[in-house]
């Protein structure tokens, strides 16, 4: 049943209210205030979040102190997001992780494909556009955070990126327990 809704298409106020959550976490973890997309079209605030991040990973890289810290908060804030729809899914095997996360990518322009094994291919990022590689590194906190949040703990290992001039993303998402 889970998979089945997850190949709905996604009604346009769902996908706003998402990308505001997303935003909302990840201003957050900058510790600044989320640019307005109230009112735009949703191509439009997806690329207004798209030069937000670039812009605020791009200030973290220049003063290094800060980036330990900034993502934490990035990862720490998409396990939130990632843990609330685990319970509120009810997603427990790691196939339904991939099959959320798919469905969570595809409203921000992300082909995502992840096995049970945790192997995970990105063919097209809507992001590469905007992101060098050392931003791409800064904001990937957020994808393990929501895939160790929907999973209930893990690790992602990029291998390789588009924004390094790869063809695609390819990772490793490793699950486990969380500590208690």
């Amino acid at each position: 049943m889970l998979r089945w809704l997850l190949r709905c298409p996604i009604p346009n106020w769902m996908k706003r209210r998402a990308l505001r959550e997303l935003l909302g976490c990840t201003a957050d973890a900058f510790r600044c205030t989320p640019p307005p997309l109230r009112g735009l079209p949703f191509d439009e605030s997806l690329r207004r979040y798209a030069l937000f991040t670039r812009e605020m990973a791009e200030r973290v890289l220049q003063q290094e102190a800060r980036l330990p810290r900034v993502q934490a908060r990035l990862r720490r804030n998409a396990y939130r997001l990632g843990q609330r729809l685990r319970r509120g899914l009810g997603v427990s095997r790691m196939d339904d992780v991939m099959a959320v996360a798919r469905a969570l990518y595809r409203i921000i322009g992300i082909d995502f494909r992840g096995s049970r094994l945790g192997e995970v291919v990105i063919s097209r990022c809507f992001f590469s556009q905007f992101y060098t590689s050392l931003v791409c590194g800064v904001i990937s906190a957020l994808d393990e955070g929501i895939l160790a949040g929907l999973a209930g703990e893990g690790q992602l290992t990029f291998h390789r990126r588009i924004t390094e001039g790869e063809e695609c993303c390819q990772a490793t998402f490793v699950r486990r327990e969380r500590e208690p």
